[in-house]
């Protein structure tokens, strides 16, 4: 197949181009940089310079291709508005990812019990994650009422090793950072909240698995296990030879220093039970878990 993916120069996009290319697919990546050009040719991805606001330009990969893969933005309204204006009436297919911080709490690094066990089970959201949540609606109903299949897959807390340019993932390089810093892995609060993962490789297959089968309109939380973030800040540490010893950080200290995105994506609860991925698609996670493939750097 022809297959156009946005933000190849990225962790989950450059991943997911990879795969493909592997499975004997036609990939087209969009970059923003030029200096990526060279390396995407290397790997048989056929770069296409721009940005996700260049919905002309978006609009006419997404034609060329069967199916388009949009990973370079969860939060991008208006690139997930142009694909599916251009591809309206195609029967062609849009995959969409998300984030699993739409499930999130405020939870500044305490428990909660709360799970969602099927992917299209009602739950509340923090008001600055609704926005994704409409992208989300979006795409799927676009998958009903446009005339394209559409199919939303939702990551939750990725690990590993990433498959092209960008080898590291956005949550655990960070705590990384601040907890070398800090001479201990760092958590939030009492770090008991808990956040589902997913590694970056057993994702990849998922994206395949849905080009393959996802019937439209179709939503996939993608999870292979969860962890409170205190155990995650003790992998974190491990990986830097700390002895696995973690401290707290608290909300106002971390909020000060990154602004909200250690509120959202290190102090929350985001847990999800990858359902539909599992029964509908047959997705098998098969890779490390997150504390074996942290603590040693794998």
């Amino acid at each position: 197949m022809k297959i156009f993916v946005t933000g190849t120069s990225g962790y989950i996009g450059g991943s997911v181009a990879k795969v493909l290319v592997d499975a004997g697919h036609e990939v087209r990546g969009l970059v923003r940089r030029r200096e990526s050009v060279g390396s995407h040719r290397q790997a048989g991805i056929e770069p296409v310079v721009g940005s996700l606001d260049d919905a002309e330009l978006l609009g006419s990969i997404a034609n060329w291709a069967d199916v388009t893969v949009n990973a370079a933005s969860s939060d991008h309204f208006w690139a997930a508005h142009a694909l599916i204006e251009s591809l309206s009436g195609t029967g062609k297919t849009l995959i969409h990812t998300s984030g699993s911080s739409i499930v999130g709490d405020d939870a500044a690094g305490m428990y909660a019990s709360t799970v969602v066990h099927a992917d299209d089970m009602p739950f509340e959201m923090m008001l600055n994650r609704s926005p994704r949540n409409e992208i989300d609606r979006l795409v799927r109903s676009a998958g009903i009422h446009r005339g394209i299949r559409t199919a939303v897959i939702c990551p939750t807390m990725v690990y590993g090793r990433g498959l092209f340019e960008k080898a590291d993932s956005d949550q655990i390089p960070k705590l990384q950072k601040k907890s070398a810093q800090a001479g201990a892995g760092v958590y939030i609060g009492e770090g008991k909240n808990i956040w589902s993962n997913v590694h970056i490789r057993d994702l990849a297959e998922l994206y395949v698995l849905a080009i393959e089968r996802a019937p439209s309109a179709s939503f996939y939380f993608a999870e292979s296990g969860e962890l409170a973030l205190r155990d995650v800040a003790g992998a974190v540490s491990v990986s830097l030879g700390l002895g696995g010893n973690t401290q707290s950080w608290s909300v106002d200290d971390a909020v000060a220093e990154l602004g909200l995105w250690p509120r959202i994506a290190l102090g929350t609860n985001s847990r999800v039970r990858a359902t539909n991925a599992r029964r509908a698609l047959g997705w098998v996670p098969t890779q490390p878990g997150l504390i074996e493939t942290v603590s040693n750097n794998l």
